[in-house]
């Protein structure tokens, strides 16, 4: 597979500072949760007891299990395109429903079909349509797609499933440039005040779907879809986001797990502020790889002395655009927000290395269009300065899912110590980052816990030691929750490692898809 295919797979909590990636709230940084399918009671992402899960669906979903699905050329050859109907609200079936995007790609053969491998890019917020149309089901292993029907469907919010909407593109560009290392009251008031106009305008512009875009109910979405494509059980890729995903749903529906590859793991046991802290450690982590590589060379623009001093120039850097934000050839001049932005952006993939110097070189000259591009990447601005609804989207997920890190203000001044611990160049304004969700209009109806799946087949985790949004000891925090888990390692940079240049790391979860043996316990690969 193309190691250099376009994943921005995994957001912050944050999405002001949104370089973060999304995860927790939060990963999540650039190209889209409730008891079990038979159960009657309210949405909850409380834990283990949803594994208990009866076989029959409740009647109230019966309509939903049994619908046919209406395939059509959607206008990318070779991909047809569908609509799946599932309940708004699952402890009210019959309240409304939500529409779903789906699309799909024929497996090519030859070999005997396997069924559907449904793949999902992260996010939350990242649209798997997209991700299937523009990737995996032209990009994927031949031999994976000689034997799967490709299928992906946006999760609800995202994309083209009835998006989350929040801000227009020009309040959107407001939002990105604020301030996000205040230094005085009026700067952390200018910030508070950010992150409540953008939960307002969540709630103005989608206040109906707001509450019901949890990823318990994502899950239980992919449970009807599974069904519907008349699959016995469920084969999976997720990545970053979709680790979470594909594990909530084995929580769900253990007996309904087939081949499942969780790469880039998220840790459903911990709190959003210890995810939030974790991710800006391992951004820290890849910073430091990139500034290793990048002293080594004579037109390093940090400078050719060592990582300290490389790390100690980028902080003063910032402070100088926070000072004194460089034009950039538009009307958005370049400040510290988005600076970091564009340079969190280039730690996803270490292909974007080269680029980040050159952006860095010149952004240090004056001219800040470089790491503006990036930025902009990363939160999906078009050229027109519309945005697509992934920051939108992350944020709804990571709010409903995970109680707020903090409560205000100065929960995030105790906690800024312990952030720029894990990271001097990120920290403070990766903490004030995920003080976004406290101002949420949708109360969390998730909670941290431990992710068993007990009784379902074996699963793969898949981790990268160095990986920027999804640090190494969640995958092996994951593994090590599951039942069924085996750990892949994958020895390198960039975020997640399936399809990303390793011929160790495709052979075994190619062998996995394909025939059903995991990799050898504590398997590692370069």
């Amino acid at each position: 597979m193309d190691s250099r295919h376009p994943r921005r797979l995994l957001r912050t909590s944050t999405t002001a500072l949104a370089a973060a990636g999304l995860i927790l709230s939060g990963c999540t940084g650039g190209s889209d949760a409730a008891a079990p399918a038979g159960a009657t009671s309210a949405v909850s992402q409380a834990g283990p007891a949803a594994s208990a899960a009866p076989t029959t669906p409740d009647p109230a979903l019966r309509s939903f299990y049994a619908q046919k699905l209406t395939w059509r050329e959607c206008g990318t050859p070779k991909f047809q395109c569908a609509t799946l109907r599932a309940p708004l609200d699952y402890a009210k079936p019959a309240a409304g429903e939500i529409k779903l995007a789906v699309s799909r790609v024929a497996a090519t053969g030859p070999g005997k079909r396997l069924g559907s491998l449904l793949v999902n890019p992260g996010g939350p917020g990242g649209s798997a349509v997209g991700y299937l149309q523009g990737f995996a089901g032209i990009g994927y292993p031949v031999q994976v797609r000689a034997r799967y029907d490709m299928v992906a469907v946006d999760p609800r919010g995202v994309a083209r499933s009835e998006p989350v909407e929040c801000l227009t593109g020009p309040q959107m560009d407001s939002f990105t440039q604020v301030d996000q290392t205040p230094d005085d009251g009026a700067e952390t008031t200018a910030l508070t005040a950010a992150f409540k106009g953008f939960a307002a305008g969540c709630a103005k512009r989608s206040g109906q779907v707001l509450p019901h875009v949890s990823t318990v109910e994502t899950a239980r979405d992919m449970d009807i879809l599974r069904a519907v494509l008349g699959d016995e059980r469920l084969n999976y890729v997720g990545a970053s986001y979709g680790t979470f995903l594909g594990a909530t749903y084995a929580e769900l529906f253990p007996g309904r797990v087939g081949r499942l590859v969780l790469d880039g793991a998220m840790d459903p046991s911990l709190p959003a502020v210890d995810l939030a802290r974790d991710q800006t450690a391992g951004f820290e982590t890849a910073f430091r790889a990139f500034a290793a590589d990048c002293v080594q060379k004579p037109d390093c623009p940090l400078g050719t002395e060592s990582a300290d001093a490389a790390s100690g120039n980028l902080k003063a850097f910032f402070r100088t655009v926070d000072a004194e934000p460089v034009p950039t050839g538009e009307s958005r001049r370049l400040g510290e927000s988005l600076a970091t932005t564009g340079v969190i952006a280039a730690m996803y993939d270490e292909g974007a290395w080269p680029q980040l110097r050159e952006a860095l070189t010149r952004a240090m000259g004056g001219e800040g269009a470089g790491l503006l591009a990036l930025a902009d990447s990363y939160y999906e601005r078009e050229a027109d300065g519309t945005y697509t609804n992934l920051m939108f989207a992350n944020t709804a997920v990571n709010c409903l899912d995970l109680p707020a890190a903090y409560t205000g203000p100065q929960d995030v001044e105790r906690a800024v110590p312990s952030f720029e611990k894990a990271s001097p160049v990120f920290g403070e304004g990766l903490a004030w980052a995920a003080l976004n969700c406290s101002s949420w209009p949708v109360p969390a109806t998730g909670r941290p816990h431990r992710i068993t799946a007990a009784g379902a087949a074996p699963i793969v985790v898949v981790g990268t030691t160095r990986d920027p949004a999804t640090p190494y000891k969640w995958a092996q925090s994951l593994a090590d929750q599951l039942s069924s888990g085996t750990l892949l390692t994958y020895e390198g940079d960039g975020h997640t490692a399936y399809g990303r240049g390793s011929d160790c790391i495709d052979s075994a979860i190619n062998t996995y898809l394909l025939d059903g043996t995991p990799p050898t316990a504590g398997k590692r690969c370069t």
